[in-house]
């Protein structure tokens, strides 16, 4: 089974456009899971007009509870809080605010008493789709309270290599979400490729250099995908690649009128649209 992400600092470079043609074009072969890990905006099962009705499975987390009557109140899980999560007003116990809770259990490790213990709740959910005989979806999606995603990013991968394995997937895509914030790390993790996708443009050049400093930092093979190729400054991309030893993109796509009325209309798996190769 290999692991591949398709990601991009840059917000509307067309990176779940190319996901799900690529899982399409792969599907034609191979078993394939397209996982959209973009779990505060999901738009994957949009591209190819399914709908997000019943739950596969739900996320949680364990959210921390302070037992007043155990609590000495010395503020060690406060000061060990780095999301800032757990505020100690005066002369009273530490108080929780759940939409900034990462569900670390920090606290609960440093509680020097055992009063910190976690109770579970529900932070989102995760549907599973099968599109065709060959090609499925698994969609996370966060609850729209929740500040700190990565842990439904991590559950909702989990999820989907654990199904993946069980039926025998030969190929796992994952479309994550964009820039490269902690949400983005744990889907790149432990995969076995990762596809850059950019625009000519100002602003896709320097979060292309975004992305490919973090991809270098996680050691992740990794391949540029330049869309839209035929508008913007080319040369944009070519001077940013260069900075990272790079001479060119490894694929590029041509704006399509074709695809565009096609992204549209939720129809990226027709058959008769671009099919990109990203092995």
């Amino acid at each position: 089974m290999k692991k591949i992400a398709i990601t991009g600092g840059k917000g509307g470079t067309g990176k779940s456009t190319v996901a799900v043609l690529s899982a399409s074009r792969l599907a034609v072969k191979h078993k394939v899971l397209l996982v959209d890990l973009d779990v505060e905006c999901p738009n994957d099962y949009l591209l190819v007009n399914t709908k997000l009705d019943k739950p596969w499975l739900f996320t949680k987390s364990y959210l921390p509870k302070i037992d007043a009557a155990k609590c000495t109140r010395c503020g060690k899980c406060v000061k060990a809080c780095t999301s800032q999560a757990l505020f100690m007003p005066p002369h009273k116990v530490p108080f929780l605010i759940p939409e900034l809770c990462s569900a670390c259990q920090v606290c609960v490790d440093v509680c020097p008493t055992g009063a910190i213990k976690t109770f579970p709740e529900k932070t989102g959910k995760i549907f599973y789709h099968q599109l065709s005989q060959n090609l499925s979806l698994v969609t996370g999606q966060a609850n729209t309270n929740i500040i700190e995603t990565a842990s439904i990013v991590r559950q909702t991968k989990a999820a989907a290599l654990d199904k993946a394995r069980a039926e025998k997937f030969e190929y796992v895509i994952f479309d994550t979400a964009a820039g490269t914030h902690c949400p983005v790390v744990v889907a790149l993790l432990d995969v076995d490729l990762a596809w850059a996708v950019t625009e000519p443009t100002p602003m896709g050049a320097h979060d292309l250099g975004l992305i490919l400093q973090l991809l270098k930092k996680l050691g992740i093979s990794t391949k540029v995908f330049l869309n839209q190729s035929d508008l913007g400054d080319r040369k944009l991309i070519i001077d940013t690649l260069n900075k990272y030893n790079r001479k060119n993109w490894d694929q590029e796509m041509p704006h399509s009128a074709a695809l565009a009325k096609a992204y549209g209309q939720g129809q990226l798996l027709s058959s008769d649209l671009p099919k990109i190769e990203i092995l």
